[in-house]
């Protein structure tokens, strides 16, 4: 039933898995790829080999970067940005009401039946019925909700679009449609007055004027956050400034089939456009690890058990776990490697912040509260180690 070859595959496969491991850790190379294995000799009577081809880290020299002034924008909060928050609150403690008579609005709620033809016949998913629209969602076709606005109540309507070019159902792609639309209801949200009244109802406070002092205090406190996370950026660019970082290529195949995953079922499918902006991103995120690791040893950072056990067990807080269960099925899971490197990786990146000036408009900023010892386990919070301590979480909680 089975030929020879079947228990010399298996027999190869238990061999490279008992050994390659030892043999990469004897290399002591700085390998950063899963191995490609290619069986060289596998005979009865004669010595097994086989070749690991692996992408190893490249050599990254970083220039002079302590003391060196990051320009950034000073953190403003205008009136605008407080009316913009009061607005949302508005409309977060709005009523729906029905507008009977009245003509459709950008923001409006409404209910529709619709029917979509290509060339005179309808297609697979061109239909729907009792089908609720927010007006100016964009969660249909370009144009569609458009051209629902002026329309009433009772009202059937044709709607003409084309499908974009780069549609995920490859026979609509490209193509004209004609919808046939039915306005069934139509729903508007009230706004409340902006007075004492509704402060006292949509908050804490008792006055409009203590509603908008808290929304500007807070509004300020996010524009630093933006603004230290702008500081984080321009300080990665300056560690980057002017060096060639070479992207090993298997990594970042890995990487961006890792990306498209997450925004289509079969990476194959992807558009052009998903795929450059996944290999855009992923080539940043690799430079920016390839350059805050030699930071970090350049710092001679340390990476103490309690740093990244601290780390795994805020992740695991997030998510609603046990920190000890989810610590195991990290080891388990062989991503503690990642977790290590990326603690170092933040704080690296904060000491390396610590020794620059950032200035604005000729002013020194103050980023303490951000670049503090207590900054370090918030910072740890990142990229990597995050998303792979984040994806076992997922995985453990789809088990339960």
């Amino acid at each position: 039933m089975y030929g020879a070859g079947i228990f010399y595959e298996d027999a190869a496969n238990e061999v490279i898995d008992a050994s390659y491991p030892k043999a990469a850790e004897e290399s002591k190379e700085e390998i950063v790829s899963t191995p490609e294995i290619k069986v060289t000799q596998i005979e009865k009577g004669k010595a097994f080999i086989y070749e690991a081809t692996v992408a190893l880290k490249p050599e990254v020299t970083l220039g002079e970067y302590k003391g060196v002034e990051v320009k950034k924008a000073e953190a403003v909060v205008t009136d605008e940005d407080v009316e913009n928050e009061l607005t949302a609150a508005r409309k977060k403690n709005g009523r729906l009401i029905d507008v009977e008579d009245g003509a459709i609005e950008d923001g409006d709620n409404t209910i529709i039946d619709f029917t979509g033809y290509i060339d005179d016949k309808t297609f697979d998913g061109g239909a729907g019925t009792d089908y609720p629209l927010v007006i100016g969602s964009h969660s249909f076709i370009e144009g569609f909700e458009d051209q629902l606005i002026g329309k009433k109540k009772g009202e059937t309507c044709d709607v003409n679009v084309t499908f974009p070019a780069e549609y995920h159902a490859d026979e609509l792609a490209g193509k004209p449609a004609k919808f046939v639309v039915t306005i069934k209801e139509v729903k508007r949200n009230e706004l409340p007055e902006l007075n004492d009244e509704f402060a006292s109802e949509a908050s804490e406070f008792d006055t409009l004027d203590e509603l908008k002092a808290d929304i500007r205090k807070a509004a300020a406190q996010d524009a630093e956050g933006r603004q230290a996370t702008e500081a984080r950026d321009a300080f990665i660019a300056k560690l980057q400034e002017g060096l060639e970082i070479p992207v090993p290529k298997g990594v970042k195949a890995e990487m961006v089939e890792q990306q498209l995953k997450g925004v289509t079922a079969d990476p194959a499918n992807a558009t052009k456009e998903q795929k450059a902006e996944a290999e855009e991103t992923v080539e940043k995120e690799l430079r920016d690890q390839m350059v805050l690791d030699v930071l970090a040893e350049k710092l001679d950072v340390k990476v103490s058990q309690a740093d990244v056990f601290n780390f795994l067990a805020s992740i695991a807080q997030q998510y609603g776990m046990d920190p000890n269960n989810f610590i195991q099925a990290i080891i388990k899971n062989g991503q503690l490697g990642s977790a290590v490197q990326e603690v170092g990786r933040s704080k690296g990146l904060l000491a390396g912040m610590r020794a620059v000036t950032f200035k604005s408009e000729g002013e020194t900023l103050d980023l303490s509260a951000f670049l503090g010892e207590a900054a370090e386990d918030e910072e740890a919070e990142s990229v990597e180690a995050a998303s792979a301590a984040a994806a076992v979480a997922d995985e453990l909680a789809s088990e339960e």
